[in-house]
């Protein structure tokens, strides 16, 4: 790899990770020599792309599209201008599409060039007065396109505004400007492209009258317990991913339905129609919840019966936007790009108040099938897995069994909550499983299962996070081995709180949100699933306190189940044998082989060695029980729609139902 595509990757990396320039798979950059032009492929996200991500052109086939003559009627010329864009490829074995831009990247005869959906531009750009202040703010050095039908058309005017602007200054333009779009930039180096884009930014707040810094806004108790009915109206025959935002731009539009008509009713560019949909919901708050939902149910109906699709962004007055999905990931680009197309409205309120694209403009973008592409490249490929966009909760999830338990759960589709008390484990282990380039997502969240409070907060930040709950799997237990003559109080006590008024907890909390998707979504099927033990069917000698508590587990499951079936909402516990590679047994200081040797529970054992072979000994399939095996059992329980209140032993033998 030459050192210009190394520059290329590290341009464009630099301007892709940022939000305030690039949101999902928006903006392009490109190389180019004599020959041949490199520009990043459709839908490839900028802020990870690689030499892989970009597509190599043909420059001599790409200077012939311009004089070739295309079909008169909109839809087949623009896909005869993509296959045209196609043929021009030198690498088309790589399966990737060129960007409908590459034609004007190809325009400029700079080495580099950067384009992006830069929110400060848009302020300008999305504004009644873009044309006279982009001559005002930077003279005549600056290029301005007005608004022009996107593809083909714009290529074709922009060429011919290129050829002026050379004819009247003698070399090309280093800055476009494109009305309701964003800007390119053009330079021979990217210490120059940076420069530059350093220098337009501080010419346009130098503009502003009003420039607020982003301000986050928490989310309301009163959204959390909107979101999962909103979820699951959304929830047709794929299961939606929500989630909630609120910040300082947001609230500019929510106070009223004449703010929010006023300032984004309308889309101001493509890359909002592309993520968000040309229409949004506004609800008029009300006093209560359902009120709220009721009124959303309604529109939503409505919205389907108008637009053929459900709506994916719906402000709540005074409370903030809620956003849905097909997975978390898209949810994610969604939150960015409403929050960022509220800061481009209120910005633009420094030149003469927004500017919308207009109605023609929005039905071309909306069945232009290389934007439909963009979007779909951009968010993944498809998702498969047994538990897809399901939101599971795992409690004692940052190692050990929960860790295994989790991470099976996110290979399968589900989008995982953390949930423990080791925040440093907790949090690398979520964004371990995040660096897999999946749709899904992980998040931590930092939980005492034993605080009421604490477990509360936990399914109030899931419900924000993905929208509901559809898997409470109450994993964390300590396990403190000892008969009756070592075993004090405070132990036993401690003991008890996580390993059963834990459980008791989980489900407390879980269930009122279940029963709100099971009202709304009547025939979906949501789990309570205790990560019991073989010690939770039979005693355990000098291990009575661990005993107790999961013994008392099962019943409180048999009896969780009796309430909450007529819910759709199955209880069942899975009781693993032992999981002889995980810390609980193996950590060298405090691992229960060490315990047990302590405590003497095996007879005639010498070495931490003993005791292991003692235990595996015990067992049928002559190994300790993985991770793995109790994932099975989980997803049985989940699958099925007809067993609750079960314990199902996971025991490679050891223990049999009677």
């Amino acid at each position: 790899m030459n050192q210009e595509i190394k520059d290329l990757i590290e341009v464009s990396r630099f301007y892709g990770q940022k939000k305030e320039y690039v949101i999902a798979g928006g903006g392009n950059t490109s190389y180019k020599t004599n020959e041949q032009l490199w520009i990043k492929a459709s839908g490839i996200s900028l802020g990870e792309i690689d030499e892989n991500g970009f597509c190599i052109l043909d420059r001599a086939k790409l200077n012939e599209i311009p004089t070739q003559q295309f079909s008169s009627d909109i839809s087949k010329r623009e896909e005869e201008v993509k296959n045209a864009l196609l043929n021009s490829r030198v690498n088309p074995e790589s399966g990737l599409r060129p960007s409908v831009e590459t034609s004007l990247h190809n325009l400029f005869n700079a080495s580099f060039v950067v384009h992006t959906h830069s929110t400060l531009v848009n302020g300008l750009m999305c504004s009644n007065l873009a044309a006279e202040k982009s001559q005002e703010i930077f003279g005549e050095e600056v290029l301005y396109i007005p608004n022009t039908e996107p593809g083909y058309i714009l290529f074709m005017f922009v060429a011919g505004e290129v050829e002026k602007y050379k004819a009247k200054f003698g070399s090309e333009p280093q800055i476009v400007l494109l009305q309701n779009h964003g800007v390119f930039v053009a330079a021979n180096s990217i210490e120059e492209i940076k420069n530059i884009y350093t220098e337009i930014e501080r010419k346009l707040k130098a503009a502003f009258e009003v420039f607020p810094e982003t301000e986050e806004i928490a989310v309301s108790e009163k959204i959390a317990d909107i979101l999962p009915a909103v979820r699951m109206l959304l929830s047709d025959n794929t299961l939606k991913v929500a989630s909630a935002v609120n910040s300082s731009w947001i609230s500019n539009f929510t106070s009223s339905k004449t703010a929010f008509e006023k300032g984004i009713e309308k889309p101001l560019n493509p890359d909002q129609m592309v993520y968000c949909l040309a229409e949004y919901l506004f609800i008029e708050n009300s006093d209560s919840a359902t009120s709220v939902i009721n009124e959303v149910k309604t529109k939503i109906e409505d919205f389907k019966a108008k637009k053929g699709v459900a709506p994916k962004v719906i402000f709540i007055q005074n409370e903030g936007a809620i956003v849905a999905e097909n997975s978390a990931l898209a949810v994610e680009y969604l939150k960015d790009m409403v929050n960022d197309f509220c800061q481009i409205s209120t910005l633009a309120e420094n030149f003469g108040g927004v500017h919308p694209l207009n109605d023609e403009q929005v039905a071309f973008i909306e069945n232009w099938e290389v934007e439909n592409y963009r979007k779909k490249v951009s968010a993944g490929g498809k998702m498969q897995g047994r538990v897809e966009n399901k939101v599971a909760i795992v409690t004692g999830a940052a190692q050990g069994f929960g860790a295994g338990i989790a991470d099976l759960m996110y290979t399968e589709g589900a989008n995982v909550i953390i949930a423990d008390l080791n925040e440093e484990k907790g949090r690398e282990f979520a964004a371990e499983l995040n660096s897999r380039g999946t749709k899904n997502r992980a998040h931590f969240i930092s939980v005492n299962v034993g605080d009421a409070e604490s477990v509360k907060n936990l399914v109030q930040q899931t419900v924000i996070k993905f929208g509901g709950l559809d898997a409470m799997i109450s994993n964390a237990g300590i396990l403190r081995a000892g008969g009756l003559d070592e075993m004090d109080q405070a132990t036993f006590e401690l003991m008890t709180k996580v390993n059963y008024t834990g459980y008791f907890l989980c489900t407390k909390y879980a269930q009122p949100v279940m029963k709100i998707q099971s009202k709304y979504k009547p025939g979906y099927y949501m789990d309570i699933i205790q990560i019991n033990s073989k010690s939770g069917l039979k005693g355990s000698n000098k291990n009575f306190a661990y005993a107790g508590g999961k013994f008392g587990g099962i019943g409180l499951t048999q009896s969780f189940a009796l309430e909450l079936m007529p819910h759709n909402i199955k209880v069942n516990s899975i009781c693993p044998g032992n999981f002889f590679d995980g810390p609980l047994w193996s950590d060298p200081e405090n691992g229960l082989f060490v315990q047990y040797l302590n405590a003497g529970k095996v007879p005639g054992a010498k070495t931490i060695n003993d005791v292991k072979a003692f235990y595996e000994a015990q067992v049928p399939a002559g190994r300790g029980c993985t991770a793995g095996d109790v994932a099975k059992a989980i997803f049985y329980v989940i699958e099925q729609e007809y067993e609750t209140g079960q314990a199902v032993p996971v025991t490679g033998g050891q223990n049999m139902l009677k």
